[in-house]
């Protein structure tokens, strides 16, 4: 007599989706948030770590630009097409496909020998990314029962964001006592991790309908964005021909991804959702607050160790306060939005964060008291992000039709990584930071406070986008028929 056999993880889920409280939607949520982790811990421990890789590489801040930027740039490029591929092939077979690509391209980083195989490993760190980023929320929302998914998403919101916690520990643990290169090998296991628990749990899904996927639209993106950071990060050290010349060229690729959009049959961004005021105002202050956001995120923990005598565990856990203040009001924001609307958030959000800019600018030279001269920023910043970050996604999605609510996402996501590429590319040289000046803690510290100048005009400009675009009440987070 055979045994039972066991349900069948390779299987489509049923069409009512596994209830959030069974083993199996259990197992789901916790595949898609250790999977989302890998980038939120990156993410952090890199930036952490930039000041040990300039000094064991000797390597010019371009250089260190391009270890994040590197990064981003292939993410910000591909994600529109990691999520298509997963419609198209399966979601589940692109979020594994994205998860192993993430690992072994670490393994090249924790290797690298030079600072140009490190940045050129983040680049294909960036494209596993690209591909397993998309995938998390959207096996949540095809395997996960209608009735519990809004619980799905808050547990995995929570649990990534205790993973953004975290990270500032263990990458400063690991790049003060270890090495940076520990900083990318901790992946390995938590990519197995991943893997594991993707096979076990995580059953197959894919749209019911396969768009064409926008091949020419993903290129001349690419190309755009690659063009313009590698141009303006060149033309922040000397505007040379070939400075020019990129830039030039990334411009007009760009033109011509909008101009090609308008006469595709599934375009890879429809131009009709900008059409609405309220989908366009919001993606103009999401390139305006997480531009700002980008490049005070990776010049803070380097002014830190750099110009203040952190080490990297220290410039790590200064931020956490940034964390534990998302963590606490990330979900009562967007409660408050839903009941309100999210212009005043959207409004509100931006200029206090902008105000928590002008506050780091007491971080000097020297001794700082962290409670003195670094928390008082860091905590009103953080109430600012906290205020701002689930309200837009909202009104984003609430700003798009029901059928759209997926690409409006993803079309946000990235706008937010592109605005980061910018600005980490053009103001770091425009503050004085090209070359091998950061290393001098009194140019580092005149750096960072102009840029910190900078992006609090930048949170400002985008709290008043909100005012006048963002309506006062809308059906946040439910785009109706």
């Amino acid at each position: 007599m055979s045994s039972p056999s066991r349900p069948d993880p390779d299987r489509s889920a049923p069409r009512a989706g596994y209830a959030l409280g069974s083993a199996r939607g259990r197992g789901i949520v916790l595949a898609t948030v250790l999977g989302s982790s890998l980038a939120f811990l990156d993410g952090t421990i890199a930036t952490v770590a930039t000041d040990r890789i300039g000094q064991d590489f000797d390597a010019g801040f371009g250089s260190l630009q391009w270890v994040l930027n590197g990064y981003t740039l292939p993410l910000a490029s591909l994600i529109l097409l990691g999520g298509s591929l997963g419609d198209r092939l399966g979601r589940r077979r692109i979020y594994l496909l994205g998860i192993v690509w993430f690992v072994a391209a670490s393994v090249l980083c924790a290797l690298a020998p030079s600072i140009e195989v490190l940045i050129a490993a983040r680049a294909l760190q960036g494209v596993g990314a690209a591909l397993l980023t998309p995938g998390s929320l959207a096996i949540l929302s095809a395997s996960i029962a209608p009735d519990d998914r809004a619980k799905a998403v808050g547990a995995w919101s929570g649990l990534t964001g205790v993973a953004g916690a975290i990270g500032p520990f263990v990458g400063g643990w690991l790049v003060e006592n270890a090495s940076w290169r520990w900083a990318f090998a901790i992946n390995i296991p938590l990519g197995a991790a991943v893997v594991l628990f993707t096979l076990r749990f995580v059953p197959e899904s894919s749209a019911e309908k396969h768009a064409h996927i926008d091949g020419p639209g993903v290129l001349l993106t690419a190309l755009g964005l690659g063009g313009l950071t590698l141009g303006l990060t060149l033309g922040g050290e000397r505007w040379s021909v070939p400075a020019i010349g990129l830039t030039a060229v990334g411009a007009a690729a760009l033109v011509a991804f909008v101009l090609s959009q308008r006469g595709r049959r599934d375009p890879l961004v429809p131009l009709s959702l900008f059409a609405d005021r309220t989908f366009t105002g919001t993606n103009l202050m999401t390139f305006a607050t997480y531009g700002a956001l980008a490049v005070i995120f990776f010049t803070f923990p380097l002014a830190l160790q750099v110009a203040a005598g952190y080490g990297p565990l220290a410039a790590g856990i200064a931020s956490l306060p940034i964390t534990v203040l998302l963590l606490i009001l990330s979900a009562r924001a967007g409660a408050l939005a839903t009941r309100i609307g999210p212009r005043l958030q959207l409004t509100a959000g931006p200029l206090v964060a902008s105000a928590g800019a002008l506050l780091l600018l007491r971080v000097h030279r020297g001794h700082n008291n962290y409670l003195l001269d670094v928390a008082p920023g860091v905590v009103v910043f953080g109430i600012g992000l906290a205020a701002l970050v689930a309200p837009l996604t909202a009104a984003v999605m609430g700003a798009a039709p029901a059928d759209l609510v997926g690409t409006a996402s993803g079309i946000n996501n990235a706008v937010s990584r592109a605005a980061g590429l910018l600005t980490i590319a053009v103001l770091p040289s425009f503050a004085g930071l090209a070359g091998e000046a950061y290393r001098d803690p009194a140019t580092m510290i005149a750096g960072f406070r102009t840029i910190l100048l900078i992006c609090a005009g930048l949170l400002a400009a985008g709290g008043l986008i909100s005012l006048v675009t963002v309506p006062h009440k809308m059906p946040v987070g439910d785009p109706g028929p």
